[in-house]
């Protein structure tokens, strides 16, 4: 079974993509995330839609495993919400060190955070 994955258009890919987005408006903050979002400025010509970005830190997620599972929900968490959003850049950053736990009970906390987080900004 294909693994579902955003489209290449709802991501941040460039530098200048991601420093606009963490400098905008500060939208939620939760015990391991902050999210941040900032008008999209996109080329002429190409739909305006909600974009992500993502800023897990090595520092607060030491093993390789461990930030990609973060991605993986998130990614998919905002793929299910990505309509209902409004059209701008957003930044889900990690902001405090990962609990020791096992992987899934650490996936069912982060994407009980991250789906409240989405529901208050599409609200």
């Amino acid at each position: 079974m294909p693994r579902s994955t955003l489209p290449p258009e709802a991501r941040l890919h460039r530098p200048s993509e991601f420093a606009a987005a963490l400098k905008g408006r500060r939208l939620a903050r939760g015990a391991l995330f902050i999210v941040t979002s900032a008008p999209n400025e996109l080329p002429p010509g190409q739909a305006a839609c909600a974009r992500l970005g993502l800023v897990i830190a090595k520092r607060y997620a030491a093993h390789a495993r461990t930030r990609n599972a973060i991605k993986r929900v998130i990614r998919e968490a905002f793929r299910h919400r990505r309509l209902a959003l409004p059209a701008k850049d957003y930044v889900v950053r990690l902001h405090s060190k990962v609990a020791p736990a096992t992987l899934t009970a650490l996936k069912h906390a982060v994407r009980a955070e991250v789906d409240a987080h989405f529901e208050r900004i599409a609200r």
